[in-house]
């Protein structure tokens, strides 16, 4: 409970990684987010891992989120994960979504993104997940 003795709304980090320049569909999953009462931090095309690992040290999210469309979601995360790591984000809900092969699930779970979305996934599953699945909803 916050001071006024109300949850603390989850908030979300969601980042657009490297050169993937698709961010409607991003977009569309920030709007849903934002709908179920979360607080949305959207950090627009085109941003590094260095970048994504500040934003949620410094805005102190409960989820770190990347939406991928354009194939290079492995190495970008590959070099995420030390990143957060470093920065004591462990703890935190990792997830992507987006363009993800089948073959890629495996490799994306054992770097600590937990919630894999690919394309076509139900916005109401992805804001049911991150509920049943963030651990701290009180301040």
């Amino acid at each position: 409970m916050n001071d006024t003795g109300q949850q603390r709304r989850i908030k979300v980090l969601l980042a657009k990684p490297g050169l993937d320049g698709h961010d409607q569909g991003a977009k569309i999953v920030a709007r849903a987010m934002m709908d179920a009462g979360f607080e949305v931090i959207y950090t627009g095309l085109r941003q590094t891992p260095e970048q994504v690992g500040r934003i949620a040290l410094e805005e102190d999210v409960d989820v770190i989120a990347l939406s991928s469309m354009a194939g290079s979601h492995l190495p970008f995360c590959r070099k995420l994960k030390p990143l957060l790591e470093e920065n004591g984000l462990h703890d935190k809900l990792w997830l992507i979504g987006g363009n993800l092969p089948a073959q890629d699930h495996d490799a994306l779970r054992e770097l600590g993104f937990r919630g894999i979305f690919p394309t076509g996934s139900k916005l109401d599953a992805i804001v049911a997940y991150i509920r049943e699945n963030v651990r701290e909803h009180v301040a």
